[in-house]
């Protein structure tokens, strides 16, 4: 619908006696025509300007735009708009999600008694918090006055809906800082001072001091600034429950109630400076202006998510830091015992790729193929956990946090240098564990086939099975896609791994192993013990090992459902497979091209497993340590250089100065 050039048709569509909608949709197109093209605030304000001079100039219209103001403004709640706009109904994070989903989908309609239901639908954009903010006293004067008529002496009703506002405000952060959740997370010195106990008799002071006729300016000071201290109070007892996530794990549903008790205290110290202001006209267009912001913030899924999950992606990265430091060889001894342990991973992992053959020729549906797959994956990962083994292309995910957690200080060329120290630590890690797994998984599987085809006198695969591995495999195909996909489920497994950790110490299972009365009864006292330090130290392990297993299953069976084609190229494993295809097609197939195009593509599926994981798990470890644009470039300019400078340290230990710098 076009646009009317003058308000006059808006201003004769008021009706005070028309239906609740019908009114409101009168507000929604004054407010759609003062915004204009909304190119330019100036003229927003300008047509702002217009649209009160007009009514100022017809006595007759002025009384019944003040007839509709009044019936408008005595309609809706303007109470719920001050205390309750921007924070979520109910203080739980899902509830919130589904809640923020709803505003997404469903249309909102505009016949409601609810003033945050019909501000949204009134001011939605962020021109419109420009605009308000642009106000000028003079101008605000003059609309207040047109709309409202005049108020007999004492408080106004403006001044009574701010003091309602403070008074539900308060209502919310005593009832959240009385949650034992919180209350119990929180230093003893904090619940000693009860700083939530007499917040409502500040707030009901305060409220005496505003109302009372014969108030006098210290009283009232005094009991602005008991209230302010006892906030601030508050919000400092609050923040003690950070130290508690520090050390015992952090719960996302409680990040969230900490949050929305955070803006409560900054919305009721809003209201306080609007209640106060020498000038309330142009604080209380401010105040709107800011809940427009709010508004927008209110509707977006991502802030939302983005602000209540950033410390438990800290955390996760903190774990995954303390897992992945061990997995740094720093020396040629360690360098050495990488690579042995990667050897006993090869050999382990040599079973499992004949395994996957042999369940293969069961033909099972794609689910339970799938679901079997995945158990063999898991099995063997979690038997090379626990015979202190490894595998290669799970470490980078790991490792990347452990390296972030030395960006402490970007500005120090130390800091940096020790980063790149750490990178090259990380790469001449992986360069071992590849060769350890890849040099013995090739050989082993060579071996055990040709055992399985002398007792058997078949080959443990067909030629047609292993034709199509070498197929499968061929560098120019989907391969390196898959293998770039695989690195994702690494990085997934990662995540899993330090939430699950994080999930364990949160709720103090280690103590309730050691502890429980019925748990000690079955395993005793002493067993008991070793349990809860078992489970401790391997919980992580196990979660990253067994989810990565079910997802190299399960995925492809659950993407083919859906058509995706989707599969993955693990380095270990497509290295044994092909070393099963060659035993099948014997010597010949040394002189296939099929077999030396699949082979050009190990070392890059090992690159692009390793690539990916690691690239994904550092871009989370960076956000978790806030590093800026400007000090990302620093670090990738000081890798280029040491790339430069010693390539051969990205390989293999050095000797001499390099290797005395690296061990410093």
């Amino acid at each position: 619908m076009r646009r009317p050039a003058d308000p006059g048709p808006l201003l004769a569509a008021l009706d005070p006696a028309a239906p609740l909608a019908h009114r409101h949709l009168a507000l929604i197109a004054l407010l759609d025509w003062v915004r204009g093209d909304r190119r330019s605030v100036e003229a927003a304000v300008s047509r702002l300007q217009t649209l009160v001079e007009r009514v100022e100039g017809d006595p007759a219209l002025q009384e019944r735009v003040q007839a509709w103001w009044t019936a408008l403004i005595q309609t809706v709640d303007i109470t719920t708009l001050l205390a309750d706009f921007g924070f979520a109904p109910r203080t739980a994070l899902i509830s919130e999600i589904g809640e923020r989903l709803r505003y997404k989908l469903l249309p909102a309609s505009p016949e409601t008694i609810d003033a945050s239901e019909l501000f949204m639908l009134a001011l939605a954009s962020d021109f419109d918090a420009r605009w308000l903010a642009a106000l000028d006293e003079p101008l605000l004067e003059r609309l207040l006055a047109v709309l409202s008529p005049a108020e007999a002496p004492g408080a106004t009703r403006w001044q009574r809906s701010l003091l309602d506002a403070i008074t539900y405000c308060a209502g919310q952060i005593l009832s959240t800082g009385f949650a034992p959740e919180l209350r119990l997370r929180m230093t003893d010195s904090a619940r000693d001072a009860q700083p939530f106990h007499a917040l409502i008799r500040d707030v009901e002071s305060l409220r005496v001091e505003v109302l009372h006729q014969l108030r006098t300016s210290d009283r009232l000071d005094e009991a602005v600034l008991r209230l302010r201290d006892r906030l601030d109070a508050c919000r400092a007892a609050a923040f003690t429950v950070y130290s508690h996530f520090h050390d015992n794990g952090i719960s996302v549903g409680l990040v969230f109630r900490l949050r929305q008790l955070r803006e409560r205290i900054l919305r009721v110290r809003a209201l306080l400076d609007c209640l106060l202001s020498p000038t309330p006209a142009v604080t209380s267009a401010q105040l709107m202006a800011r809940l427009v912001n709010v508004g927008r913030e209110r509707r977006s899924l991502r802030a939302l998510l983005r602000s209540n999950t950033s410390l438990l992606a800290a955390k996760v990265a903190e774990r995954s830091a303390e897992t992945g430091s061990h997995y740094i060889t720093r020396n040629g001894a360690e360098y050495r015992a990488m690579f042995a342990k990667a050897a006993g991973g090869g050999l382990v992992m040599a079973f499992t790729t004949l395994m996957k053959f042999g369940l293969a020729a069961l033909a099972l549906s794609a689910f339970w193929g799938g679901f079997w797959a995945g158990f063999n994956y898991a099995a063997s990962f979690v038997l090379i956990q626990l015979l202190h083994f490894t595998v290669a292309t799970k470490q980078p995910a790991m490792t990347a946090p452990a390296m972030a957690a030395k960006l402490v200080d970007l500005q120090d060329d130390a800091a940096v240098e020790s980063f790149v120290d750490e990178v090259t630590h990380l790469v001449r890690s992986q360069v071992a564990a590849v060769l350890g797994n890849v040099l013995v998984v090739f050989p082993a599987v060579i071996g055990i086939t040709l055992a399985i085809a002398h007792f058997t006198g078949e080959p443990a695969i067909s030629h047609a099975h292993a034709r199509h591995v070498l197929e499968s495999l061929h560098v120019l195909g989907p391969s390196l896609l898959f293998a770039a996909f695989t690195g994702v489920l690494l990085f997934s497994s990662s995540i899993i791994a330090g939430w699950a950790e994080n999930w364990f110490v949160l709720h103090r299972l280690d103590s309730a192993i050691r502890f429980n009365p019925r748990i000690t009864r079955v395993l005793g006292a002493a067993r008991a013990v070793r349990w809860a330090r078992f489970m401790r130290t391997n919980l992580s392990g196990f979660a990253a090992n067994i989810s990565l297993g079910f997802m190299l299953g399960l995925v492809p069976a659950f993407a083919a459902f859906f058509g995706l084609g989707l599969d993955v190229r693990h380095v270990t494993l497509s290295t044994g497979q092909m070393g099963a295809a060659a035993t099948s097609l014997g010597m010949e197939v040394l002189h296939e091209p099929a077999f030396w195009w699949a082979a050009a593509s190990l070392p890059l599926i090992g690159a692009l497993n390793v690539t990916v994981s690691f690239y994904l798990a550092f871009r989370v470890a960076l956000r978790a340590e806030n590093a800026t644009g400007g000090e990302k470039s620093r670090l990738y300019r000081a890798l280029r250089s040491r790339l430069w400078r010693a390539p051969l340290s990205f390989f293999m230990p050095v000797r001499g100065r390099a290797a005395a710098a690296d061990a410093a």
